[in-house]
């Protein structure tokens, strides 16, 4: 999908996108980077499901390099959690584990729902003050 018109709007998309908005977005870009991989190991694809995995991988190490630890009282398992998921993913990619996988989505999918409700809220009395 080498469309001109869809990657400008993409890119578009992500530049302007709040920090809270872009933080939604990778998560969700790693929850269906989770569900394609699964669904690539059960239909035994092992290349497409690497390569999901992979990019799920890098989703992860990009959510921890950025994370401040000292940010909030949190931070800190939030960042011992991203490394435990790491750790699965690799697994999950070394063994073509399907149930791996689905598993690392089950972790993530609270946290993108937790984050998506947190950026709401954060847009909701901002948009109250404007108006």
């Amino acid at each position: 999908m080498n469309n001109p018109m869809l990657n400008r709007y993409l890119s578009d998309s992500v530049s302007t996108a709040s920090p809270a908005k872009l933080l939604v977005m990778l998560y969700d870009r790693l929850v269906l980077d989770l569900v394609k991989a699964e669904e690539a190991l059960l239909a035994a694809d092992r290349e497409a499901a690497s390569e999901r995995l992979q990019h799920a991988q890098e989703i992860v190490i990009e959510l921890r390099t950025t994370l401040d630890v000292d940010a909030w009282e949190g931070a800190r398992g939030l960042s011992e959690l991203y490394g435990f998921l790491l750790t699965q993913l690799i697994q999950a990619n070394v063994r073509a584990d399907a149930a791996l996988a689905a598993s690392c989505r089950a972790l993530v999918e609270p946290l993108r729902d937790a984050w998506a409700t947190a950026a709401a809220e954060s847009v909701a009395p901002a948009a109250a003050r404007v108006g």
